[in-house]
């Protein structure tokens, strides 16, 4: 049964300390929600448009535009049957120079065909609709960053220079626009048919710049990477996605020990409210200590007392910590109140992905500290004598 006061001041500090436990816990889980979800948003931003993996012909080409090759037998089996591999599609990429509107941008030109997976791009579409290969008319994607500047909108046709020694020439039909929300893949580059690539450069049907390979589980991706390394021909080589954009994911791997300096920080918060909690209750009650030793009660006895009640309150703070946190989680998620810069944080809202597992190891770990930590206070009713406790008022 919990101890109830009657002192307004001790009403006060068990207050302070259930919210001190009820906050602690509602931004812990704020915040693992968060991270992961600022995690998942970018790296699924990333990959997704760039691939897991990337094959290329082995060559000291570093620009965009890499040496064609046309992979083996070999290759294209193990891509086939690896359980890892959920899926591959060829690609090409040629520097270009779009001209409209007496305006001129300069893009890197990414050819695909029909076997990319659209999935992606749909997500993040603005206006339009993909490509169509079945339409001889060159058909093609960019950014609505790209299309802002050049004044183009869905249905325009324009000029494209692909750069190259005599530079050659194609005209496209805008048929969609798409907002990634990282800045170098909007700025730089525009989605068409990858025979455009081999027909500028000459190149048979059947030649790529590349392979994008897509993973079943992301948390495995080192292993695969690894793996598909492994199993290539002699003259191609890979690049997971973390190798080729390192500065973003050195960047999302900071958040972690921003995370964890965070639940620590909070951690302590709630241990502290709980710690001066309990010994306000048990300086004002030592006279019922006294009583209580009088009439033949042990120490540990009546410290059980004082550390079942102060449980009693972790455990309100506990509920209501999960209700705060897992509440406004709930309400960002569905209503995205909370907004980013975009250009900052490659993301226009605060993104929360909330995991039972993580909500329950929470609460677990938040229970164990305060009830290990509340011990060494506790203790100090053995230090109390009885008739001095009487006396004591």
């Amino acid at each position: 049964m919990a101890i109830k006061s009657e002192h307004t001041f001790s009403k006060l500090i068990v207050r302070i300390a259930i919210a001190g436990v009820m906050l602690s816990l509602a931004v812990m889980i704020l915040s693992l929600a968060i991270i992961k979800g600022f995690k998942t948003e970018i790296q699924d931003k990333v990959r997704g448009f760039i691939g897991d993996v990337q094959i290329y012909r082995y060559d000291l080409n570093g620009s965009f535009e890499k040496s064609p090759f046309v992979p083996n037998d070999t290759t294209l089996n193990y891509l086939k049957t690896n359980d890892q591999i959920k899926a591959y599609s060829p690609f090409a990429t040629k520097p270009a120079i779009i001209s409209a509107n007496n305006e001129v941008e300069g893009i890197n030109f990414k050819g695909i065909d029909a076997t990319y997976d659209w999935q992606f791009i749909n997500k993040h579409l603005v206006s339009g609709k993909i490509i169509d290969f079945k339409d001889a008319r060159p058909q093609i994607l960019i950014s609505s960053y790209t299309a802002q500047r050049l004044r183009l909108k869905v249905g325009d046709k324009f000029l494209m220079h692909f750069v190259q020694n005599p530079p050659k020439r194609r005209k496209f039909t805008l048929v969609g626009t798409y907002n990634i929300g990282i800045e170098n893949i909007d700025k730089s580059f525009v989605i068409g048919d990858i025979n455009v690539v081999r027909s500028v450069n000459n190149w048979d049907a059947n030649q790529m710049g590349g392979i994008e390979v897509s993973v079943k589980d992301f948390a495995h991706l080192d292993s695969a990477a690894d793996a598909i390394y492994n199993n290539l021909e002699m003259k191609l080589k890979s690049r997971s996605v973390k190798e080729s954009t390192p500065e973003i994911f050195n960047w999302l791997s900071l958040l972690d020990v921003n995370t964890k300096v965070l639940l620590v920080l909070m951690m302590i918060v709630g241990v502290i409210n709980m710690i001066t909690a309990l010994l306000i209750m048990i300086l004002e009650r030592t006279n019922m200590i006294g009583l209580l030793k009088a009439v033949g009660a042990s120490n540990f006895s009546v410290m059980k007392i004082f550390l079942y009640n102060a449980l009693y309150l972790v455990g309100i703070g506990l509920v209501l910590g999960n209700l705060l946190g897992l509440g406004l989680a709930a309400l960002q998620h569905y209503t995205h109140v909370f907004k980013l810069e975009q250009s900052n944080y490659y993301l226009d809202y605060v993104p929360v992905q909330v995991h039972a597992v993580d909500v329950l190891l929470l609460n677990i770990a938040t229970l164990v500290v305060c009830f290990s930590v509340l011990i060494v206070p506790a203790m100090l009713v053995g230090s109390i004598s009885p008739l001095k406790a009487i006396r004591f008022k």
